[in-house]
């Protein structure tokens, strides 16, 4: 259990952006992994293997960079992954999960800001959300980044609660036919073991000083102090959510609240104004491409028609 101290505290009394489902998928994997033997939960997990590099092999990383270069300098187009579960920062990733974190997240999105190359970066997010520390300052980050490139939120094919927050800040977001957004609400869950400990023939003797210092133990029932502190933890999330997407969608904080955190897909979520235009997500992608192909060939014929007025002009006067 000790390893896992960190994981547990990540999971347990602490407000979530993510879906319930994915929120009982964490549980199941610790009632598998710290042997919480919680009642009622069958065990699944789905995992995402990683294949180990042998020195003797090109570097991949080296590989992956030099095709993103060519990718940018071809299209002016750089797509980053938000993929899987979001946490707050790269040394809470899991090798054996699909996840992606803000430092991380923030880190690529500055990179493309500042690269010349660049002229449009598209977020694409199949996400059911993740943790709300650092979810709400990434979010402020990429809205204030739309004021130097557009941003483009590509939903491919999940932007649920904590994945939308980061789509909401984008300078437009596109759906498909099937992919959805929403679930504009915060969740948390309380782990008690003393059961558990009890029936192991272990009893917790806490000592400490400040009313509130053993809030949220996992070592005894819910008190009713407890849960009006983790009530008021989550009530001040959602408040904080339902602000930035009204913000950053232009829509009212009431018609927010009244999505309920529910789940749109395509046309309904951009009748809802929760997304702007539905294409498939590889469509989105070449018409981004084919724009900005397009607005290279102008500005370099007006380049080019300067260059030639200005030598006329040079000319005129000789």
């Amino acid at each position: 259990m000790k390893r896992h101290l960190r994981a547990a505290s990540l999971l347990f009394n602490q407000p979530l952006l993510t879906t319930p489902d994915m929120l009982d998928l964490a549980v199941r994997w610790a009632n598998q992994t710290m042997h919480l033997n919680i009642i009622n939960l069958s065990v699944g997990q789905i995992t995402e293997p990683r294949m180990l590099d042998d020195a003797d092999y090109p570097d991949p990383q080296a590989i992956r960079e030099e095709q993103r270069r060519r990718t940018i300098a071809d299209t002016g187009v750089e797509v980053i992954p938000v993929h899987g579960v979001l946490v707050s920062r790269g040394a809470h990733l899991n090798p054996c999960e699909t996840m992606t974190s803000y430092e991380g997240l923030r880190s690529q999105i500055n990179r493309a800001v500042a690269d010349p190359m660049v002229e449009r970066i598209v977020l694409d997010i199949d996400s059911p959300g993740g943790s709300a520390v650092g979810a709400f300052e990434l979010a402020a980050d990429i809205r204030a980044a739309t004021a130097s490139k557009p941003i483009t939120g590509l939903v491919n094919y999940m932007a649920y609660s904590g994945g939308y927050l980061i789509a909401s800040a984008c300078s437009d977001i596109i759906v498909s036919q099937t992919s959805g957004v929403g679930s504009i609400g915060v969740i948390a869950s309380h782990l008690d073991r003393s059961k558990l400990e009890e029936g192991m023939g272990v009893k917790i003797t806490t000592v400490y000083r400040g009313a509130h210092k053993n809030d949220l133990t996992p070592h005894a029932p819910l008190s009713e102090q407890s849960l009006n502190v983790l009530e008021e933890i989550v009530e001040e999330s959602y408040q904080m959510f339902v602000s930035a997407v009204a913000d950053y969608r232009n829509l009212s904080t009431a018609s927010v609240m009244a999505t309920e955190a529910g789940l749109y897909r395509g046309k309904t979520a951009i009748s809802a104004g929760l997304a702007d235009r539905l294409e498939s997500p590889q469509a989105a992608v070449d018409n981004i491409a084919r724009a900005i192909a397009t607005s290279r060939t102008e500005r370099q014929q007006a380049r080019r028609i300067g260059i030639r007025a200005r030598a006329l002009a040079v000319q005129a006067r000789l």
